[in-house]
């Protein structure tokens, strides 16, 4: 017969049992997986990261994601904001009965890049800003880089918002999309080793600085809705107009 437990081992065995239940309900002691059991719920597919359109190479779907992107000024927004796209939007505004601006803002540094816009923080809608950060991105930079040999350190333009029509109003009626700060005018851009490159003096030829620049208009072309260059008419002779609307029309 084995002998009864004296006070104190039965004391040191009732602990025992006591630390071993308290690990036991604390996680310490290791049990075996549970069998994994069908979620009750339905599969679906994981939701598109946003910020990436900024950072994706130019295809055929380009300008279809950027008018899907832009309908929504929070999705616009989001995308800048993640590719850190300086945009701040500005109210809504009617200044004629065709001059207005809506879902807008002013177009600051792209502080993913490195050229900058001269002149500097211009007006525009979210959607021109955001075909503009495409294009400066995954087309103008790089392209400079392999025709050029050097990098863009600033960006030429004439201005996005002007309550007139075409071509200045030279010869038609028709409102221009700078009206709606839809579109911005390109003149040229300036290099990190000084040189200058126009539309007005590289545009014809079969230079490096021609091939620089046609090859940035027919990228345009798939990014934004209209593209007007100097092989369209006389009046785009010192500029490439850039129109970021749903329209499909590039020369």
């Amino acid at each position: 017969m084995s002998s009864p437990l004296s006070p104190r081992g039965f004391g040191r065995a009732v602990a025992s049992v006591a630390l071993v239940a308290v690990l036991i309900l604390s996680g310490c002691v290791r049990r075996p997986p549970e069998p994994l059991r069908p979620s009750p719920y339905p599969s679906r597919p994981e939701a598109p990261l946003v910020g990436g359109l900024v950072d994706r190479p130019i295809d055929g779907g380009t300008q279809a994601l950027v008018v899907r992107e832009a309908r929504d000024l929070g999705r616009c927004l989001a995308e800048l904001n993640a590719a850190r796209v300086r945009f701040s939007p500005v109210p809504d505004r009617r200044n004629t009965a065709t001059c207005g601006l809506s879902q807008g803002g002013v177009l600051g540094a792209d502080l993913g890049t490195v050229a900058r816009m001269a002149p500097g923080d211009v007006e525009m809608t979210c959607q021109t800003a955001l075909a503009l950060s495409i294009w400066r991105r995954q087309s103008l930079e790089p392209a400079a880089r392999e025709i050029l040999g050097s990098d863009v350190v600033q960006i030429d333009h004439m201005g996005a918002y002007a309550c007139r029509n075409v071509n200045n109003g030279v010869g038609s009626n028709r409102i221009s999309a700078h009206s709606q700060a839809a579109a911005l005018d390109f003149a040229g851009v300036r290099l990190r080793d000084g040189r200058r490159i126009t539309v007005t003096r590289d545009w014809s030829g079969d230079t490096p600085e021609a091939r620089f620049l046609r090859r940035i208009r027919d990228d345009a072309c798939r990014i934004f809705g209209t593209t007007l260059s100097p092989d369209y008419n006389a009046v785009h002779h010192d500029h490439l107009h850039l129109e970021a609307t749903d329209t499909r029309f590039c020369r």
